[in-house]
């Protein structure tokens, strides 16, 4: 029995490489049954694209999307960093299928704001040779990671992500993932959004952001390579769902606090490129 759920949110998934979990996804999307689906950038993997590598799973991703949209279901492609060619095909319609950078829904009396964020990144934004360089730093990382795993679970041991540990252990990483989810909340506040949804830095959250401003509700969907995560709303609540040998639904974040950014004008500068 297919679950009925108002809303899905998926990101970074990255069709075409090594990491990607396209036979979980496909059971996930054939578990559920929304009204809207939206892609929240990343499904695609254009940087590393190879035509020497592109499994069946991969492409009956594509086809479960195609055919939920032609059963009703509204799916909002929103572009990302991976898959920015798409951006040149922005606010385009093909029956149920939207292409655009950004989307913005009223739930229940309230407003949400969905995009991918690579927007944040500075790398990306100046210097795009040296992310593309770390992502496929990072698609190596995944695939070593795939081995270690291959060579654990034959030993009867748990699994372990190698880059879970570098992003937890790095306060490089650390730093950047928090500063991420801080502007991202206080850009929300600023235009009186009372949800923000993100996706790209691969980190399944959600979680009460309040400054003097006011306060909002940061979340981010995860990702399909390491945490194989999506958001679902439903009945007014949002909740983080997790695939796994047992499906589960991860408690959110406890409320934080933060202090008015004296460089946010700046921060909406820089978003209107957008």
């Amino acid at each position: 029995m297919k679950r009925k759920v108002e809303i899905v949110v998926i990101s970074d998934v990255h069709l075409g490489t090594y990491g990607c979990h396209a036979k979980e996804v496909l059971q996930y999307l054939n578990s559920v049954k929304p009204k809207k689906l939206i892609l929240n950038g990343d499904i695609f993997d254009i940087w590393q694209f190879r035509k020497r590598y592109f499994p069946k799973a991969h492409l009956q991703v594509i086809k479960k999307i195609i055919s939920l949209a032609a059963k009703g279901t509204m799916v909002y492609y929103l572009t990302g960093n991976h898959d920015e060619k798409l951006r040149k095909f922005s606010d385009t319609k093909m029956g149920n299928i939207y292409i655009m950078d950004k989307l913005v829904l009223g739930l229940d009396g309230k407003k949400a704001w969905f995009f991918h964020g690579d927007v944040f990144d500075a790398s990306i934004q100046h210097a795009k040779w040296l992310a593309k360089l770390g992502g496929w730093g990072y698609d190596l990382l995944i695939r070593i990671n795939l081995v270690v795993n291959f060579v654990l679970v034959g030993l009867g041991k748990e699994k372990y992500s190698l880059s879970k540990k570098i992003k937890n252990s790095v306060k490089g990483a650390v730093k950047f993932i928090s500063n991420f989810e801080e502007t991202a909340a206080e850009l929300a506040i600023h235009n009186e959004y009372d949800y923000v949804v993100c996706g790209h830095i691969h980190q399944p959250v959600i979680k009460e952001v309040s400054n003097e401003n006011g306060t909002c509700t940061y979340m981010n969907s995860g990702d399909w390579v390491e945490n194989l995560t999506a958001l679902e709303y439903n009945n007014e609540q949002w909740r983080l769902y997790h695939h796994g040998d047992k499906d589960t639904y991860l408690a959110p974040d406890l409320k934080i606090e933060m202090d008015e950014d004296e460089d946010l004008p700046d921060l909406l500068s820089a978003f209107t490129t957008l």
